[in-house]
């Protein structure tokens, strides 16, 4: 098998290994929610919080940027 043909199975390989990392993150994420409700949402605050101090962008669900107390972002 040659080098680039190498390189492409290791970055496909990589690329399932992470699909299937946030895929398990992400549902153990939802049964963290459903059984913490309020300890993860006061999580999710603080990490909003936190990133809108280091002026990213929340966006909503259309997808505009989120308005803040500061303003819009």
């Amino acid at each position: 098998m040659s080098k680039s043909k190498k390189r492409i199975e290791a970055a496909k390989e990589r690329a399932v290994r992470q699909r299937n990392y946030r895929r398990v993150r992400d549902r153990a994420l939802a049964r963290l929610g459903r059984e913490y409700p309020d300890v993860y949402r006061a999580f999710f605050e603080e990490e909003m919080k936190s990133d809108e101090s280091m002026d990213k962008k929340w966006l909503d669900l259309s997808g505009r940027t989120r308005t803040t107390a500061s303003g819009s972002r």
